[in-house]
Protein backbone atom coordinates (compact mmCIF):
# COMPACT_ATOMS: atom_id res chain seq x y z
CA UNK A 1 0.00 0.00 0.00
CA UNK A 2 1.13 3.36 -0.83
CA UNK A 3 2.18 5.86 1.81
CA UNK A 4 0.31 9.19 2.42
CA UNK A 5 3.66 11.00 0.68
CA UNK A 6 3.31 8.49 -2.52
CA UNK A 7 -0.50 8.90 -2.48
CA UNK A 8 -0.18 13.12 -2.52
CA UNK A 9 -0.82 15.15 -6.25
CA UNK A 10 1.99 17.07 -6.86
CA UNK A 11 1.15 20.98 -6.24
CA UNK A 12 -0.77 22.37 -3.56
CA UNK A 13 -0.11 19.51 -1.23
CA UNK A 14 3.11 21.05 -0.63
CA UNK A 15 2.51 23.52 2.19
CA UNK A 16 0.32 20.62 3.71
CA UNK A 17 3.40 18.37 3.80
CA UNK A 18 6.12 21.35 4.99
CA UNK A 19 4.38 21.55 8.57
CA UNK A 20 3.43 17.90 8.43
CA UNK A 21 7.41 17.46 8.90
CA UNK A 22 7.88 20.70 10.62
CA UNK A 23 8.27 18.51 13.56
CA UNK A 24 10.78 16.60 12.49
CA UNK A 25 12.67 19.78 11.12
CA UNK A 26 12.97 21.03 14.67
CA UNK A 27 14.14 17.74 15.85
CA UNK A 28 17.00 17.96 13.51
CA UNK A 29 18.06 21.51 14.37
CA UNK A 30 17.82 20.93 18.27
CA UNK A 31 20.20 18.14 17.90
CA UNK A 32 22.54 19.96 16.06
CA UNK A 33 22.35 22.89 18.56
CA UNK A 34 24.74 20.71 20.91
CA UNK A 35 27.73 21.86 18.08
CA UNK A 36 26.93 25.14 17.70
CA UNK A 37 27.68 28.58 19.55
CA UNK A 38 25.43 29.81 21.47
CA UNK A 39 24.97 33.18 19.02
CA UNK A 40 23.75 31.00 15.97
CA UNK A 41 20.16 31.51 15.94
CA UNK A 42 17.80 28.28 15.83
CA UNK A 43 15.45 29.37 13.84
CA UNK A 44 18.68 30.33 11.35
CA UNK A 45 19.20 26.39 11.42
CA UNK A 46 15.27 25.51 11.59
CA UNK A 47 14.70 27.78 7.95
CA UNK A 48 17.55 25.97 6.22
CA UNK A 49 15.79 22.62 7.10
CA UNK A 50 12.35 23.70 5.64
CA UNK A 51 14.61 24.46 2.41
CA UNK A 52 16.45 20.46 2.89
CA UNK A 53 12.20 19.68 3.35
CA UNK A 54 10.98 21.01 -0.07
CA UNK A 55 14.60 19.50 -1.50
CA UNK A 56 13.17 15.70 -0.42
CA UNK A 57 9.54 16.67 -1.10
CA UNK A 58 10.37 17.35 -4.84
CA UNK A 59 13.33 14.83 -5.15
CA UNK A 60 11.41 11.68 -3.04
CA UNK A 61 11.48 8.58 -4.93
CA UNK A 62 9.38 5.60 -3.00
CA UNK A 63 10.42 3.06 -5.45
CA UNK A 64 14.00 3.36 -4.49
CA UNK A 65 12.77 1.51 -1.42
CA UNK A 66 13.47 4.38 1.06
CA UNK A 67 11.30 5.66 3.58
CA UNK A 68 10.50 9.11 2.73
CA UNK A 69 11.07 10.43 6.72
CA UNK A 70 14.74 8.56 6.37
CA UNK A 71 15.61 10.37 3.00
CA UNK A 72 13.98 13.78 4.51
CA UNK A 73 16.37 13.70 7.38
CA UNK A 74 19.23 13.62 5.50
CA UNK A 75 18.58 16.33 3.00
CA UNK A 76 17.11 18.22 6.03
CA UNK A 77 20.79 17.81 8.09
CA UNK A 78 22.25 18.26 4.77
CA UNK A 79 20.65 21.51 4.28
CA UNK A 80 21.27 22.76 7.37
CA UNK A 81 25.17 21.80 7.29
CA UNK A 82 25.17 23.64 4.30
CA UNK A 83 23.76 26.80 5.45
CA UNK A 84 25.96 26.23 8.11
CA UNK A 85 28.55 26.78 6.37
CA UNK A 86 27.41 29.70 4.62
CA UNK A 87 28.15 31.62 7.96
CA UNK A 88 32.06 30.94 7.69
CA UNK A 89 31.80 32.16 11.57
CA UNK A 90 35.45 29.52 12.02
CA UNK A 91 38.85 31.43 11.40
CA UNK A 92 41.23 29.72 8.78
CA UNK A 93 43.51 29.21 11.18
CA UNK A 94 41.58 27.19 13.83
CA UNK A 95 42.15 23.78 12.04
CA UNK A 96 45.73 24.10 13.28
CA UNK A 97 44.60 25.27 16.60
CA UNK A 98 42.03 22.36 16.97
CA UNK A 99 44.86 19.52 15.82
CA UNK A 100 46.72 20.98 18.37
CA UNK A 101 44.84 20.48 21.35
CA UNK A 102 43.61 17.43 20.17
CA UNK A 103 47.04 16.07 20.11
CA UNK A 104 47.33 17.44 23.36
CA UNK A 105 44.53 15.85 25.16
CA UNK A 106 46.00 12.23 22.97
CA UNK A 107 49.43 12.87 23.92
CA UNK A 108 48.52 13.61 28.06
CA UNK A 109 45.71 10.93 28.15
CA UNK A 110 48.37 8.70 26.90
CA UNK A 111 50.89 9.43 29.58
CA UNK A 112 48.92 9.68 32.34
CA UNK A 113 46.45 6.48 31.46
CA UNK A 114 43.36 8.80 31.96
CA UNK A 115 40.89 11.12 31.27
CA UNK A 116 42.84 14.85 31.50
CA UNK A 117 41.32 18.23 31.88
CA UNK A 118 41.35 21.47 29.86
CA UNK A 119 43.15 23.03 32.73
CA UNK A 120 45.72 20.41 32.48
CA UNK A 121 46.24 20.41 28.56
CA UNK A 122 45.98 23.87 29.29
CA UNK A 123 49.05 24.36 30.99
CA UNK A 124 51.14 21.58 28.58
CA UNK A 125 50.20 23.67 26.02
CA UNK A 126 51.12 26.83 27.82
CA UNK A 127 47.93 28.58 26.98
CA UNK A 128 45.51 30.39 29.12
CA UNK A 129 42.33 27.84 29.95
CA UNK A 130 39.67 29.73 28.00
CA UNK A 131 41.95 29.51 25.03
CA UNK A 132 41.74 25.65 25.12
CA UNK A 133 37.80 26.21 25.58
CA UNK A 134 37.65 28.34 22.64
CA UNK A 135 38.98 25.90 20.58
CA UNK A 136 37.23 22.86 22.14
CA UNK A 137 34.19 24.80 20.56
CA UNK A 138 35.65 25.50 17.20
CA UNK A 139 36.29 21.93 17.06
CA UNK A 140 32.70 20.44 17.12
CA UNK A 141 31.57 23.46 14.24
CA UNK A 142 34.66 22.11 11.90
CA UNK A 143 33.43 17.92 12.78
CA UNK A 144 29.81 18.90 11.78
CA UNK A 145 30.72 21.10 8.68
CA UNK A 146 33.43 19.10 7.14
CA UNK A 147 34.65 15.38 5.88
CA UNK A 148 37.98 15.11 5.84
CA UNK A 149 38.80 14.91 9.46
CA UNK A 150 39.45 11.24 10.75
CA UNK A 151 36.26 9.37 11.69
CA UNK A 152 33.90 6.75 11.79
CA UNK A 153 31.41 4.90 10.59
CA UNK A 154 27.80 3.73 11.73
CA UNK A 155 26.42 0.08 11.23
CA UNK A 156 23.27 1.86 10.53
CA UNK A 157 21.26 -0.54 12.86
CA UNK A 158 20.57 2.04 15.91
CA UNK A 159 21.33 -0.73 18.47
CA UNK A 160 22.83 1.76 20.84
CA UNK A 161 26.54 1.25 19.82
CA UNK A 162 27.59 5.25 19.61
CA UNK A 163 29.37 4.55 16.00
CA UNK A 164 28.16 7.54 14.22
CA UNK A 165 29.73 9.64 16.65
CA UNK A 166 31.73 12.00 14.11
CA UNK A 167 29.39 10.93 11.06
CA UNK A 168 26.93 12.87 9.15
CA UNK A 169 24.56 10.76 7.66
CA UNK A 170 24.89 12.30 4.19
CA UNK A 171 28.83 11.32 3.95
CA UNK A 172 28.35 7.48 5.56
CA UNK A 173 29.41 5.79 1.93
CA UNK A 174 32.94 7.98 2.15
CA UNK A 175 33.89 5.50 4.72
CA UNK A 176 33.26 2.66 3.39
CA UNK A 177 36.73 0.90 3.86
CA UNK A 178 39.04 -1.86 5.58
CA UNK A 179 39.43 0.13 8.52
CA UNK A 180 35.43 0.12 9.45
CA UNK A 181 35.48 -2.97 12.16
CA UNK A 182 38.92 -1.70 13.79
CA UNK A 183 37.05 2.30 13.92
CA UNK A 184 34.43 0.87 15.59
CA UNK A 185 36.35 -1.27 18.07
CA UNK A 186 38.53 1.62 19.17
CA UNK A 187 35.93 4.39 19.56
CA UNK A 188 33.51 1.85 21.68
CA UNK A 189 37.15 1.77 24.17
CA UNK A 190 37.32 4.88 24.51
CA UNK A 191 34.12 5.90 24.79
CA UNK A 192 34.05 3.96 27.80
CA UNK A 193 37.07 5.41 28.93
CA UNK A 194 35.32 9.19 28.91
CA UNK A 195 34.97 10.70 32.12
CA UNK A 196 31.70 9.85 33.60
CA UNK A 197 29.20 13.17 32.99
CA UNK A 198 30.82 13.16 29.03
CA UNK A 199 29.62 9.87 28.77
CA UNK A 200 26.69 9.99 29.85
CA UNK A 201 26.31 13.22 27.57
CA UNK A 202 27.30 10.79 24.83
CA UNK A 203 24.89 7.98 25.54
CA UNK A 204 22.05 10.74 25.84
CA UNK A 205 23.09 12.17 22.43
CA UNK A 206 23.87 9.06 20.38
CA UNK A 207 22.05 6.45 21.46
CA UNK A 208 19.32 7.78 23.29
CA UNK A 209 19.06 10.79 20.18
CA UNK A 210 17.80 13.70 23.03
CA UNK A 211 18.04 17.10 21.80
CA UNK A 212 20.45 19.65 23.51
CA UNK A 213 17.55 20.50 25.53
CA UNK A 214 16.79 17.65 26.75
CA UNK A 215 19.94 16.20 28.14
CA UNK A 216 19.89 19.63 30.14
CA UNK A 217 16.92 18.81 31.43
CA UNK A 218 17.92 15.17 32.49
CA UNK A 219 21.22 16.23 33.73
CA UNK A 220 20.03 19.56 35.27
CA UNK A 221 22.87 21.54 34.38
CA UNK A 222 22.80 24.46 31.62
CA UNK A 223 22.99 24.35 28.05
CA UNK A 224 26.08 25.77 27.71
CA UNK A 225 27.88 23.03 30.04
CA UNK A 226 26.41 20.22 28.41
CA UNK A 227 27.83 21.61 25.10
CA UNK A 228 31.26 22.28 26.71
CA UNK A 229 31.26 18.94 28.04
CA UNK A 230 30.29 17.26 24.66
CA UNK A 231 33.04 19.66 23.04
CA UNK A 232 35.14 17.83 25.66
CA UNK A 233 34.26 14.21 24.58
CA UNK A 234 34.64 14.66 20.98
CA UNK A 235 38.01 16.25 21.30
CA UNK A 236 39.35 13.21 23.26
CA UNK A 237 37.73 11.13 20.75
CA UNK A 238 39.28 12.41 17.79
CA UNK A 239 42.89 12.67 19.37
CA UNK A 240 42.98 9.02 21.04
CA UNK A 241 41.26 8.03 17.14
CA UNK A 242 44.33 10.41 15.25
CA UNK A 243 46.80 8.00 17.90
CA UNK A 244 45.47 5.19 17.37
CA UNK A 245 45.61 5.61 13.63
CA UNK A 246 48.96 6.52 13.28
CA UNK A 247 49.84 3.67 15.46
CA UNK A 248 48.43 0.96 12.80
CA UNK A 249 50.53 2.74 10.04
Amino acid sequence: MPNAYEAAPRGPWKQEYVEKYLPLVKRIAGRLAISLPSHVDEDDIIGYGVFGLLDALERFEAARGWKFETYASIRIRGAMIDGLRTMDWVPHSARQKVKRVQEGFAELEYQLGRAVTAEEVAELLKVEVREIEGVMAQAQILTLTSFDETTVDTDGDNSGTPLNLLVDPSALEAYQDVEKDEQKQILAIAVEKLPDKEKLVVALYYQEELTLKEIAAVMKLSESRISQLHSQAILRLRGRLSRQKRNLF
